[in-house]
């Protein structure tokens, strides 16, 4: 039972920190990617903030011998970088740049963002179930 509880509050904390950042509203993301444009800068210390307490996080975690609620860490091992990786990650990019949501801040605004925030989380699901079909058929 410890693990759904601390999984919802790291959901939580984590829906909160895109909503006080304002990430959850497109239009500030779209000024953030618009470099040429009406450039919007202060989602750049968002992300400078978000590596910083990560890279200190993992620093202090890794010392621990374990995870509180699990019984080993569990970080990845592939290193390579392969086609999937890139195709996924410029899917990403062009998803974010079109539509100013990216997976995380739709589904933390999709109480609040009106119709496109729904779209946006409906499609993502369709796309996943549609991979996962064309997937285990090939």
């Amino acid at each position: 039972m410890r693990i759904p509880i601390s999984t919802f509050i790291a959901g939580l904390l984590f829906g909160g920190g895109l909503t006080v950042s304002q990430m959850v509203n497109p239009e500030k993301v779209i000024s953030f990617l618009d470099v040429t444009g009406n450039w919007d800068p202060s989602l750049a210390f968002v992300m400078g903030g978000a590596l910083i307490v990560t890279f200190l996080g993992y620093k202090l975690v890794l010392k621990r011998r374990g995870p509180l609620f699990d019984d080993r860490f569990r970080l990845p091992t592939r290193k390579d970088i392969d086609a999937p990786l890139l195709g996924g990650a410029a899917l990403f990019g062009v998803g974010w740049g079109l539509a100013g949501l990216c997976p995380g801040p739709a589904i933390a605004s999709a109480s609040f963002a009106g119709p496109n925030a729904y779209i946006f989380v409906g499609t993502m699901i369709a796309t996943v179930f549609i991979y996962r079909f064309i997937k285990a058929r090939a």
